[in-house]
């Protein structure tokens, strides 16, 4: 069984020896290359739908793999847990609004966690704010690339933090301090979508007058001049 370079950046951030979770595990892949490659002891495996909870089910007979050491369960988000049954969370694939929607539903979970591993498909500055607002901070981030996507994987661990600033927030603080081979590329992407908005915010008389308009400008100045380093 053979995971992608999301899936594989995903896991390297997971602490070695942990108990996770994987929050929407989908057909459960995650779940058994965290315990094949020695980094959790268990895990929990859990989907909202039926389809991937069968699918992941079946991905764990197959491969042999006991329910003492994933436990694969039907249910929403981190709700599937006891508080304090795992200490990592990881939670992959989803828009960070819903990813924050999850964690807030489950205080009793969240607060006994000491990681979180996560890939937003969008909305990363919004739920790095919501992380360092709620006691949490980005211990360090990566970048990966499948099917032609970049794809922005962090770690949060319990703890606060100064907050960064807003565009540290946008590109990552730890992607910033690090700069990894593919954070022009990262960038890139941000301003690709920041200079959609302004054209069609263009479009509009109005538009050009409004408050929003001249913050993503400003946004996409400063994105700009972080690519000359």
């Amino acid at each position: 069984m053979q995971i992608d370079d999301r899936l594989q950046a995903l896991a390297e951030l997971v602490p070695e020896h942990c108990r996770a979770a994987d929050i929407g595990t989908d057909h459960g892949y995650l779940a058994i290359s965290l315990l094949r490659e020695g980094r959790a002891s268990f895990v929990v495996a859990s989907d909202k739908n039926q389809g991937p909870y069968e699918a992941a089910k079946r991905t764990v007979r197959e491969n042999a793999v006991s329910d003492e050491e994933i436990s694969v369960r039907l249910g929403d988000g981190l709700q599937v847990l006891e508080p304090g049954e795992v200490d990592t969370a990881c939670i992959a694939g989803m828009g960070g609004v819903l990813m924050i929607r999850i964690l807030e539903d489950a205080p009793a979970v969240t607060k006994k966690l000491g990681t979180l591993v996560l890939q937003p498909m969008n909305g990363a500055q919004e739920l790095r704010h919501w992380l360092y607002s709620h006691g949490w901070h980005v211990a360090d981030e990566s970048l990966a690339v499948a099917d032609g996507r970049i794809y922005e994987i962090i770690q949060a661990k319990q703890g606060r933090r100064k907050i960064p600033t807003p565009l540290d927030l946008m590109i990552g603080p730890v992607l910033w301090e690090k700069k990894p081979p593919l954070l022009r590329h990262h960038i890139e992407a941000l301003l690709f979508q920041l200079r959609r908005v302004l054209s069609g915010m263009d479009k509009s008389t109005r538009a050009q007058k409004s408050r929003k308009y001249q913050q993503v400008k400003k946004q996409v100045m400063e994105l700009e001049e972080r690519l000359k380093w």
